[in-house]
């Protein structure tokens, strides 16, 4: 099976630790600015801490969207550039972001057609008023205004009390209007940054996982590799920093210190629940709750996802979805679907992160901006550069608006424009269900048309690597839909250490609720094999695993062995 060459591990940067630029965080901002840098033929490098889309980029909403809601803050560029982002991804990265339809339950006409004005003009805080049928309405049409650029997604619809009832015959009385219009979901932004990941090293970029920025001496940026506890020093003539809400820890272990961000927390859970995914007829279900906190409901690998939450949050703890946090999620869900039963037997999976927003003081955080700056500064004679903000849908724009910066800095001249550059396995990906077909059979190898069709939609065209050197496939005994081969794979090929990245950020077992210790200890045997683990070592990190998913994500594993 085809591996990346040793410049995409910890060893690369061991070997060579210098740099024009480091990169220090991976999440998607920091991956996407890699790649825009890599491929200007900047020598870039990144490292991360703990595993790549590990923090707020795999915590999100999973949605690729314009953010209607940003229109009552008046923020308009945020708007424009979060649709036409959208629209792009949906063009250059097909195999993972895919139009969303999106449904707003409605209760009222008029109401808010006075307070939203005033809130964008004053930033008042408060209970906001419920948004009526007409204040929506003109919302969207504002919002399909933006997202203009060849009909790449429909426009909205807007449908009255009888029209709504046939509809959603589940939504309760008193919700009489409802509105629906396209964005966007990315239901792995964890394999969408492996693909940018993918893209950089192809470029000539080097990058590591679990691999800390840990303190600032002699003009170097000191560097831990968190498996081993080695330390190295790695010099860099502009160190970005762009590792989220934890941009003021990172800096404090440099030597600087900055009171710049100001995140909050987001929780989401995942049900098992088939009666709440019928009444969602597919769509996301999107409303303000009666405290201004965004609510969505949408199906998601089987299940149906459930969030969100706006709370202030310390980014030197883990980020954990509490009980409290359960109880409003149900709360929210009998709002608009009173009739369907929920319990807590029935979530398969929660999550939590912590949202990369600027320090806002009294400012409610429903009103505190998505957008992104930088901040700059010299620590020890070096250029360091802070990412404030940032959301994932903007991850393009702003990873070509950041490596713009950095080549200025650096007087090197642009070659490469990733407007309509495909991503990683969108590359050539057959958009058309038939074409896909048609692609599964030409490609499939040893395997079955279905097989090979499945990868595509997992990988995208970059499933061809796989199948090309997999004469046979043996299925895991505990997720027969992938295969021992196909771990092995993403183990060599991606920077797998951990029984996590695989099953959490690698593959969708955990998000999508079959992990069970059956699967752990599957896997685990995989990871020892393939890493040469010894049996101590096995048995820590089959220990590892199973505390975290408990502890972090709610799973209650029942010990097989």
């Amino acid at each position: 099976m085809p591996v990346h060459p040793d410049r995409s591990s910890v060893h690369a940067l061991r070997e060579r630790p210098q740099a024009d630029v480091l990169i220090i965080g991976g999440g998607v901002n920091g991956l996407a600015t890699l790649r825009d840098l890599a491929l200007q033929g900047v020598d870039v490098a990144l490292v991360e801490a703990v595993d790549y889309c590990s923090g707020a980029s795999g915590a999100s909403s999973h949605m690729i969207h314009g953010g209607i809601r940003y229109l009552e803050n008046g923020e308009f560029r945020l708007v424009r550039e979060s649709v036409q982002e959208r629209n792009r991804l949906v063009k250059i990265a097909p195999h993972v972001v895919k139009p969303l339809r999106t449904v707003i339950p409605i209760s009222t006409l008029f109401s808010g057609i006075i307070a939203a004005p005033l809130r964008m003009l004053t930033h008042r805080q408060g209970k906001p008023a419920p948004r009526g049928a007409a204040l929506i309405k003109v919302g969207l049409m504002m919002y399909d205004i933006f997202s203009r650029d060849g009909g790449t997604l429909p426009r909205h619809r807007l449908r009255g009390p009888k029209a709504t009832r046939a509809a959603f015959p589940d939504f309760p009385a008193k919700m009489r209007y409802s509105a629906s219009y396209f964005d966007a979901s990315v239901h792995e932004p964890e394999r969408m940054s492996i693909d940018l990941l993918h893209d950089a090293i192809a470029a000539g970029a080097r990058a590591s996982n679990h691999v800390r920025a840990s303190g600032f001496a002699g003009g170097k940026v000191l560097l831990r590799d968190e498996r081993t506890g080695d330390t190295f020093d790695f010099a860099a003539r502009v160190v970005l920093n762009a590792s989220g809400p934890w941009t003021d820890l990172t800096n404090a272990a440099l030597g600087e210190r900055t009171a710049l961000m100001g995140g909050t927390k987001g929780s989401h859970i995942m049900l098992d629940n088939p009666e709440l995914a019928a009444a969602t007829g597919g769509n996301e279900i999107f409303f303000e709750n009666t405290d201004g906190r965004i609510v969505l409901i949408y199906p998601m690998n089987g299940n149906v996802m459930v969030g969100t939450t706006d709370l202030e949050a310390d980014p030197s703890e883990p980020a954990v979805c509490t009980e409290a946090e359960v109880d409003y999620f149900f709360e929210l869900v009998r709002l608009v679907f009173p009739r369907i039963s929920l319990d807590r037997s029935q979530i398969v999976y929660r999550f939590s992160g912590i949202r990369p927003l600027p320090r806002h003081g009294d400012l409610a955080p429903g009103f505190v901006s998505r957008d992104y700056r930088v901040v700059s500064s010299k620590v020890g004679g070096t250029d360091v550069l802070s990412l404030v903000g940032g959301k994932l849908t903007t991850f393009r724009a702003l990873g070509q608006s950041l490596s713009q910066r950095i080549t200025d800095m650096l007087g090197v001249t642009r070659r490469v424009d990733t407007r309509t550059l495909p991503i990683g396995g969108g590359a050539g990906f057959p958009v058309d269900t038939t074409d896909q077909e048609q692609w599964a059979i030409r490609k499939r190898g040893a395997l079955s048309v279905d097989r090979a069709l499945q990868l595509l939609r997992r990988y995208g065209t970059r499933s061809a690597d796989f199948i090309r050197f997999t004469p046979e496939e043996r299925p895991l005994g505990a997720a027969p839909d992938y295969s021992v081969e196909e771990l092995v794979w993403l183990v060599r090929s991606e920077q797998v250490a951990t029984v996590c990245d695989l099953i959490q950020r690698r593959t969708n077992l955990a998000m999508s609720g079959r992990v069970s210790d059956e699967l752990l200890i599957e896997v685990t045997g995989i990871l020892s094999d393939e890493l040469a683990w010894s049996t101590d070592d096995a048995a820590r990190e089959l220990d590892a695993a199973r505390n975290q998913l408990h502890d972090r994500h709610g799973l209650r594993l029942v010990q097989t062995a």
